[in-house]
């Protein structure tokens, strides 16, 4: 179904909403109209069906061409919830452990303060590892054993578990070693998401984009205003982004090679994973995947113990949640965020993941709840999004006494 609005340019907005749900399509409808959007969708699930399914707006803002059903977006760090799938059906399956050390699987690890990090304190960001002091480029991050090397060969900036960094880019890279150490076929992060999680679910999301995938149904991606951005953070934040020496600056700066196709004209890199940037794919499939985990598992055979596992409130490091980069507490936990009051989305068992520029990926197990949003037109708040707010407050909250069987 399409709707069309009265406003000075045209605005056209097609999917689907389930009748109880029509305030999301309003908040989507006015978040063209009024919050600077440019192209977007946005998906829900509960208890396993579709109930929302908006998209709208232009792909690209160059040519006017529409966003359409089909039309995909590089979500950053929302990547990351993603990526941490293939983790937890690693453990579904008995070949890892949360609670082992990293080096019982991958032995290398074992080196330079990092023999006891243990599999949940690396996947909580408290591992010390958000920064690489040795720079790598596409051809190491194409070569998975050069790039094993250069992992294992890094020391951690402290004791393991007593601090959290996000681990910006290189908690991706740390994860697939891991899968290709306890998978029996000995498959990267990338491939083993497309056989074992996408191809099931029939999802249009890859984190590792195929050259076969056309250029017309890649929304091109629009950088916020830096006025924008340097107004919105923190002055901390803010000096810690513009020097070299700081944790933020090496995390995100120092460690986006020339792999990062944001330092490039072209957005979109193709044949190249980097499991905690790089996922390109749809709000409907985002959606689909977490409404799956958050409605049992069924049909990608998760354990009910890995999905107790994610809906466990984090473990803090020993010196608190305080990111040493980023403003506020954000707790973390097997490669996803926690709803805190920082960043608050879903009930206390929900987790899921954000991406710099607005997009949001989470599954709620308390309401059966799979959503996700994804944006063109990054926007400037390094937490929340105004326009994805408005989205997630127009998805009614079911009565937690009687809603689910």
């Amino acid at each position: 179904m399409a709707w069309r609005t009265r406003a000075l340019r045209p605005i056209s907005v097609q999917g689907y909403v389930r009748k109880g749900f029509e305030r999301v399509r309003d908040a989507f409808v006015e978040n063209l109209l009024r919050r600077d959007e440019l192209g977007a969708a946005c998906c829900v699930y509960r208890d396993g069906e579709r109930v929302v399914d908006l998209w709208g707006g232009v792909r690209d803002a160059a040519t006017g061409a529409p966003w359409a059903r089909d039309t995909m977006v590089l979500v950053f760090s929302t990547t990351k919830g993603m990526a941490a799938m293939t983790l937890a059906v690693a453990h579904s399956r008995g070949w890892l452990d949360f609670d082992e050390r990293v080096s019982a699987y991958w032995p290398e690890f074992a080196q330079r303060g990092k023999e006891r990090v243990t599999v949940r304190q690396l996947l909580a960001h408290q591992a010390g590892l958000f920064a690489l002091d040795r720079p790598i480029g596409r051809g190491t991050v194409r070569d998975l054993d050069r790039l094993a090397a250069v992992l294992a060969a890094q020391a951690p900036a402290w004791e393991p578990g007593s601090r959290q960094a996000y681990h910006a880019l290189t908690l991706g890279f740390y994860q697939g070693e891991l899968l290709r150490r306890v998978d029996p076929a000995g498959r990267s992060l990338g491939r083993f998401f497309q056989e074992e999680i996408a191809a099931p679910l029939g999802l249009d999301f890859y984190l590792r984009l195929p050259a076969t995938i056309p250029n017309v149904r890649l929304a091109r991606i629009q950088r916020p205003n830096p006025l924008k951005v340097v107004t919105s953070v923190s002055p901390g934040l803010l000096l810690g982004a513009l020097n070299p020496r700081s944790s933020l600056f090496r995390s995100v700066v120092t460690g986006a090679g020339p792999w990062l196709p944001m330092h490039r004209e072209r957005v979109y890199a193709r044949d190249l994973e980097v499991p905690s940037a790089l996922g390109v794919g749809t709000a409907r499939a985002i959606a689909k995947a977490y409404g799956v985990f958050a409605t049992g598992g069924r049909q990608l055979g998760i354990a009910p113990d890995t999905l107790a596992e994610l809906a466990a409130p984090a473990v803090p490091p020993r010196n608190g949640r305080r990111n040493e980069y980023l403003d506020g507490e954000i707790p973390h936990s097997l490669g996803y965020m926690k709803s805190s009051a920082a960043w608050s989305f879903g009930g206390p068992g929900a987790y899921g993941t954000a991406g710099i520029g607005g997009s949001l990926g989470f599954a709620d197990p308390d309401t059966g709840i799979g959503y996700a949003y994804v944006t063109n037109r990054m926007g400037a708040a390094l937490t929340t999004d105004a326009r994805e707010r408005a989205l997630r407050a127009g998805v009614p909250v079911p009565d937690p006494a009687g809603a689910r069987l």
